[in-house]
């Protein structure tokens, strides 16, 4: 098989979350615990830090990694899902892993992992271990997946452990209050492992402090972390939500230097500044285009969308055009009341199955007071504004991952860059 059709044949034979949702949820460790016993243990053979919460861990994570590089480390990053190409999930110093590795990988483990029905994100945390045991890592920095205590990369023993925030996400797996998804993410807390804490609610840091002292784990909040070390610190990501990663992240950098580290201010100044060069980060409040801007942003659940919608009010332009699609397992109304009435609204779909259908989402917009028209796909949305729009406007795209996914996947065709 090539690259694509070795693509074809995972997401068809193995459910995945990214395209079906809750039927691809595996509750439990079995099989990851199963694979990893198969290829002899391998993150056993590299240091790790482990990355956790609702919003903020992909930033938190690239970021480390950039920060890691610069110090002259071999940084492996596993992060989810992808935007373009599943390659940007597995790399080492900012390069996907090779098309080849993952081709040979599925030939060579297919008789093995068949029988056991892993899930995509189980199977592709396994080959992700196995691929930064082969290549020698120095460290790899883990995003968790779903949650935290019965997700497959929990079988991780990491140096440090960082949960960025609580919010409402994914509640049919995780709970349907900020306490039970607090204690589910609290999961990865381990004994003798520092853990920090990036944002917490009342609702949410008992259950932290709880864990942390019922397993023995040293436990920082990042909010109350007054200290500036780092005057003047240059920030690749805009997004506001990016100043709450940046704290997180400055109070996991001593911690990682009593742990053996060597991190140089240097190091965490470039990392900070070069993040998406270092690392292949998109999708971050990112700016496609001027005249008119342009910004796409993956914020996709009610604590992300906040920011969003306050990083709006602080754009100066004539008129504001919001491209927006959801999947049909989000908190769609919690979303849209949130979302600018005076703007002019593209209701679209993404490619994926959980797509909510346009004409669903223009109903339910219609209902929270938001106005516009229904497009089939991204790329049209996109166009549509592009036409309307004067160069002093505004266009922002998003409200999932997957209407950005689209939006880069048809970049070239819409002229962005």
């Amino acid at each position: 098989m090539d690259y694509q059709n070795t693509l074809l044949y995972l997401y068809n034979s193995v459910p995945m979350f990214q395209q079906v949702g809750s039927s691809a949820y595996k509750e439990g460790l079995e099989n990851t615990l199963a694979l990893d016993e198969h290829f002899g243990h391998p993150h056993r053979n590299f240091h790790s830090i482990h990355v956790g919460g609702t919003n903020g861990k992909g930033s938190c994570s690239h970021t480390l990694a950039a920060i890691l590089q610069e110090a002259g480390y071999r940084v492996g990053l596993y992060t989810s899902p992808h935007l373009v190409d599943f390659r940007e999930r597995i790399r080492i110093n900012g390069q996907p892993i090779p098309e080849e590795y993952v081709v040979r990988f599925v030939e060579k483990e297919r008789d093995f992992f068949e029988p056991l029905h892993p899930s995509f994100f189980e199977l592709t945390t396994a080959m992700a271990f196995r691929y930064f045991a082969d290549e020698h890592v120095d460290v790899a920095v883990i995003e968790v997946g779903l949650g935290g205590r019965l997700d497959c990369t929990n079988i991780v023993h990491p140096d440090l452990c960082i949960i960025t925030n609580i919010s409402f996400d994914h509640t049919q797996f995780l709970g349907n209050t900020l306490e039970k998804i607090a204690g589910e993410k609290a999961g990865i807390i381990k004994s003798g492992i520092p853990v920090i804490i990036g944002e917490t609610t009342p609702e949410t840091k008992p259950v932290f402090a709880k864990k942390a002292r019922e397993v023995g784990a040293p436990i920082l909040f990042a909010e109350e972390d007054e200290k500036d070390d780092y005057p003047g610190l240059e920030c690749e990501l805009k997004g506001l939500y990016q100043t709450k990663n940046t704290r997180t992240l400055l109070t996991a950098i001593p911690e990682l230097r009593k742990a053996g580290y060597n991190l140089s201010e240097q190091a965490v100044r470039s990392g900070f500044a070069h993040v998406c060069e270092l690392t292949g980060l998109m999708g971050r409040w990112q700016k496609l285009q001027d005249a008119p801007t342009l910004i796409c942003d993956t914020g996709h659940n009610v604590g992300g969308i906040t920011y969003i919608t306050e990083q709006l009010k602080q754009q100066s332009y004539r008129k504001l055009h919001m491209i927006i699609g959801m999947v049909n397992d989000k908190d769609i109304h919690g979303v849209l009341a949130l979302l600018p009435q005076e703007a002019e609204y593209y209701f679209t779909k993404a490619s994926v199955r959980r797509a909510l259908p346009e004409s669903e989402l223009a109903q339910l917009a219609s209902e929270a007071g938001l106005q516009g028209n229904c497009y089939p796909d991204v790329p049209s949305a996109v166009q549509a504004a592009q036409e309307k729009s004067l160069p002093e406007d505004f266009i922002f795209v998003g409200g999932s991952s997957f209407i950005v996914a689209d939006l880069l996947a048809n970049r070239d065709a819409l002229n962005l860059h």
